[in-house]
């Protein structure tokens, strides 16, 4: 099979706040960008529906509305964004080497990386069904909705931890469903959540499902120990035990940490390859918000148009 292979001086994997905001900035920069969305175009926000957090939006803003705006942006100042997922990379020599949908191949001076991260989930079909409608993996991002109300957190780790004393400080009771009878939370961030008397831990416990029809009412679960079944009566379902970066095909060009988050240069966006940036969640686990994405895809664009201007000058 014959095909072309196209020339890109900016390629743009991942189309969230950072993806969109590097096109904005590469865009702008003259440097012509080619942005490819990605399985989940304008990533988790696309799942979540209310966002209140971020800056310049008064009255809060539908989170695919947010990124359909974040879109027409890029595309109002020349962005080429297209439907797909890139299937393969090749970083080991220059110009970088991007299989797209498995077929199409593009040569990048380069590329930036904003693939994100997804959050792990329990994988109950009450989860899936009422995601949005009650149940949620950022307490940050929609503890506020709950808020004078009763939920309950499930994880063991600090983020949990860290999550729960945010949601007692909004609601009016906090269950922590935890799976053994212990955490793994460092021990200052677990004395935090036993003293709090909002927060009340179940130890040994497993959700069952989630209940409720058209929004989250209720759950039903386990104690492993006893094997009885009990429910709990909340409105509000936060699933705390993790995220995952979306990094798995760059794995063997780009040094990541063990949780296979992309490791960039402090103070910078750079990787170890040369040409190739990471921003948003690919390479943040410790934000994770739209707006601190957003701020790295800046800094990406920025960090790239500089690479390019040495290029040339050599």
């Amino acid at each position: 099979m014959n095909q072309e292979i196209e020339k890109v001086k900016v390629l743009i994997i991942g189309s969230g706040p950072a993806g969109y905001t590097a096109a904005i900035y590469a865009s702008r920069a003259g440097l012509k960008p080619i942005l490819y969305t990605g399985g989940q175009p304008g990533g988790q926000l696309t799942i979540t529906t209310d966002v209140e957090n971020y800056p310049g939006y008064p009255d809060g803003i539908m989170g695919p509305e947010m990124m359909e705006d974040f879109r027409k942006q890029a595309e109002r100042f020349g962005a080429d964004i297209r439907y797909g997922v890139v299937t393969q990379v090749d970083f080991s020599a220059n110009p970088h080497v991007v299989i797209v949908d498995d077929q199409k191949t593009i040569h990048a001076e380069t590329v930036i990386i904003s693939t994100g991260a997804s959050a792990k989930w329990l994988g109950l079909e009450s989860e899936n069904r009422l995601n949005g409608k009650g149940v949620s993996a950022c307490a940050v991002c929609d503890g506020f909705f709950f808020r004078g109300q009763d939920v309950a957190i499930v994880g063991a780790g600090d983020t949990a931890c860290e999550e729960a004393s945010y949601l007692a400080n909004i609601c009016s009771k906090v269950y922590m469903i935890v799976r053994r009878d212990e955490m793994r939370a460092s021990q200052i961030m677990q004395k935090r959540v036993l003293n709090n008397p909002k927060i009340e831990v179940l130890w040994n416990t497993e959700t069952q499902e989630i209940l409720g029809d058209e929004e989250v009412n209720g759950a039903k679960i386990l104690n492993t120990k006893t094997g009885e079944i009990s429910e709990i009566k909340i409105s509000g379902f936060f699933v705390a035990i993790g995220h995952q970066p979306n990094t798995e095909i760059f794995k063997n060009f780009i040094t990541m940490d063990e949780a296979g988050y992309i490791k960039t240069i402090p103070g910078s966006t750079r990787t170890n390859v040369e040409g190739v940036f990471a921003c948003g969640d690919a390479q943040d686990h410790v934000y994770r918000q739209a707006v601190t994405a957003a701020g790295t895809g800046c800094m990406a664009a920025l960090d790239a148009e500089r690479y390019l201007a040495a290029q040339e000058n050599h």
